[in-house]
């Protein structure tokens, strides 16, 4: 384990931890050169989205999620005219956090036709959902085909967390916020009978509705919950694992100062205490005795500079090789993007990389890993090379 060392950023007033796991074997170049590179905007029209996402089932197509329930394709650069899926009648929307909020398409959705979706339902609680493609149309969903994966109960309309993935792994990774309010009064972040301030691990292959993986960190401790990941976090709005390594980033919303970013190598057995509501990135934040071993971010920025964290992705497309390896995260609110990479020595640097001017609900990939910007007022962004 490498010593935890600390790298100020004069210029952004970003603290950046040094990793404590080992450097991938790719370093990038760094720092990357934003005046290299353009947003383009590829789609428009949308209303409050905030996911793009591939379908990896060689189709070439991008699947816009709209925060009131729609989800619609852009085929051929053109918004197809029918949405792929309509939940709007189920999903709540009276609280800015709330909405459907999450997709996922199972690694073998071109043989099984299925994805998942993460919302809040009508009494604003997190719903995890099973659907299926239609028989004869790869452009629609079966919107009868929907089972439940799993409820988790939100005592507050905030904090919802809402992002799912499919890890390396094969098993769904559900990002579930604190339950809100402000300041975590419920305590869930810490609570290890809660599911809230959790990242949840599901086999949704080796049960019904699901099994619990059997190498989850807690399947052998009553103390905690069997589906839990990992614990400590506050509202992971947006995660994702680099598609080439497996390593997990978790881009986790702060409280009144500080955003944060973490770090969860592909080998890591789960169980890392990611320090809410002790810590708020670095920071003490309440008054709870400080855990020994909780794992620090290996990126954090101050409000001077935002409030509220977007995570993104590690870029490994094929059209911006010098950006191979780097990984980009943005702030809501500034719409500033920043990278991030290993150096040779394993420690993580971080840098301004462009002020987007967008409001960044989200990043996204698509089939090829080339990355894309979900703008929340409507449009979608590819990031390309400038000129």
């Amino acid at each position: 384990m490498r010593k935890l060392m600390v790298c100020v950023l004069l210029l952004l007033g970003l603290t950046v931890p040094a990793a404590a796991q080992e450097a991938t074997p790719a370093v990038p170049a760094f720092p990357p050169d934003g005046s290299r590179y353009a947003l383009v905007e590829v789609a428009s029209g949308f209303e409050r989205p905030v996911f793009v996402i591939g379908a990896n089932d060689g189709r070439e197509r991008l699947f816009i999620v709209e925060q009131g329930g729609r989800i619609w394709i852009i085929q051929d650069g053109a918004t197809l005219p029918s949405p792929f899926l309509d939940v709007s009648a189920l999903v709540s929307r009276d609280a800015n956090e709330r909405g459907l909020l999450g997709l996922a398409f199972d690694p073998n959705y071109a043989e099984n036709g299925q994805f998942f979706i993460n919302y809040t339902d009508v009494n604003g609680d997190t719903a995890v959902l099973r659907y299926r493609v239609s028989t004869d149309d790869p452009n629609q969903a079966d919107p009868n085909s929907a089972e439940y994966v799993i409820r988790v109960g939100q005592p507050y309309p905030n904090h919802n967390g809402g992002d799912i993935a499919f890890g390396p792994d094969g098993y769904l990774y559900v990002g579930m916020g604190d339950g809100g309010s402000a300041g975590d009064p419920q305590r869930h972040g810490q609570d290890p009978q809660s599911l809230l301030g959790k990242m949840l691990r599901l086999d949704v292959d080796g049960g019904t509705p699901y099994a619990i993986p059997a190498d989850n960190p807690y399947v052998n401790d009553p103390r905690l919950l069997p589906e839990i990941w990992a614990i400590g976090l506050r509202n992971p709005w947006r995660f994702s694992f680099d598609r080439e390594t497996g390593d997990l980033y978790i881009a986790d919303v702060g409280q009144n100062q500080w955003e944060e970013v973490s770090f969860q190598p592909a080998d890591s057995p789960g169980g890392e205490n990611y320090g809410w509501n002790i810590m708020e990135g670095t920071h003490r934040y309440s008054g709870e005795p400080v855990i020994e071993g909780l794992t620090p971010p290996f990126a954090e920025y101050n409000h001077s500079q935002g409030c509220s964290v977007t995570g993104g992705y590690v870029y490994h497309g094929a059209v911006l090789p010098d950006l191979q390896g780097v990984y980009l995260f943005a702030d809501y609110c500034s719409g500033l993007i920043w990278a991030s990479a290993r150096d040779t020595d394993g420690a993580w640097q971080t840098s301004l990389f462009k002020e987007s001017g967008l409001v960044v609900s989200s990043f996204g990939q698509d089939d090829s890993g080339e990355l894309y910007v979900v703008h929340h007022g409507g449009g979608i962004w590819k990031l390309v090379a400038a000129g």
